[in-house]
């Protein structure tokens, strides 16, 4: 069983930086990818973020391209997301996922990922 802990979410404001972290235990940080997904009230979850354990690889929506950066430390077992000049609509909930395989669903699909942390709240304001 794998276990997700995000941390890192508060309050920043426009323009300004946040990094938050995910920190697995459990089992070896060694499976498919992990990911970052958000999830605002009233919405649906939606794909942040992504990268392959194997090669490294990342993969972001259009919404974040640019702005926001994901990488691992796989000695720390610890999952980021740098997050440069946010934005208003990037307040929400933010949490972290792991999944095994790799195929369908794709990367971008949260049925793809089999774990999930608590969330990690960010809001971005004056």
């Amino acid at each position: 069983q794998v276990q997700l802990v995000e941390s890192g979410g508060g309050l920043v404001q426009p323009g300004g930086s946040l990094r938050l972290s995910c920190a697995a235990s459990g089992r070896p940080f060694s499976d498919y990818a992990m990911g970052w997904f958000r999830q605002a009230p009233g919405k649906e979850r939606e794909f942040v973020a992504a990268i392959i354990w194997r090669g490294g690889a990342t993969y972001y929506a259009d919404s974040v391209q640019g702005r926001f950066t994901t990488s691992r430390e796989n000695a720390e077992n610890t999952l980021y997301l740098q997050m440069n000049n946010p934005r208003t609509d990037d307040t929400t909930v933010y949490y972290c996922a792991e999944r095994s395989t790799s195929g369908l669903p794709g990367r971008m699909d949260l049925r793809g990922y089999d774990y999930w942390g608590q969330g990690t709240q960010v809001t971005v304001s004056e």
